[in-house]
């Protein structure tokens, strides 16, 4: 473990006290898990260039036209293998009814 002394101005020392406590742990526990946070996200965010972007949105499409070539009996068959599962509690019937609907009425469009 390294050691590392700062120095910071008393308001965000006093700020960074506040959450500390907040939170209920240490000064030092608070600030390592904010910086492991902003190192984290550094790390995870990056550009991208025009020509990815364009690759990538042409790679996409490829795909959901390739997806789009099954046969109705391979929809009716994905479709009966399912996994049925209740709704999540905070899904309402009404929209579960419509999602239910939509699905119906692809499956039949599919199989015309």
């Amino acid at each position: 473990m390294s050691r590392l002394t700062l120095q910071l101005p008393e308001t965000l020392h006093q700020q960074l006290a506040n959450l500390a406590k907040g939170e209920g742990v240490s000064l030092n526990q608070y600030i390592v898990y904010a910086l492991t946070r902003q190192v984290t996200l550094a790390y995870s965010v990056s550009s991208v260039s025009e020509e990815e972007i364009q690759q990538q949105q042409l790679s996409f499409t490829s795909l959901l036209q390739e997806l789009g070539k099954a046969s109705s009996s391979e929809l009716a068959a994905a479709l009966t293998e399912r996994e049925m599962v209740p709704p999540e509690k905070d899904l309402d019937s009404n929209t579960v009814a419509l999602l239910q609907q939509r699905i119906q009425d692809a499956a039949k469009a599919s199989s015309k």
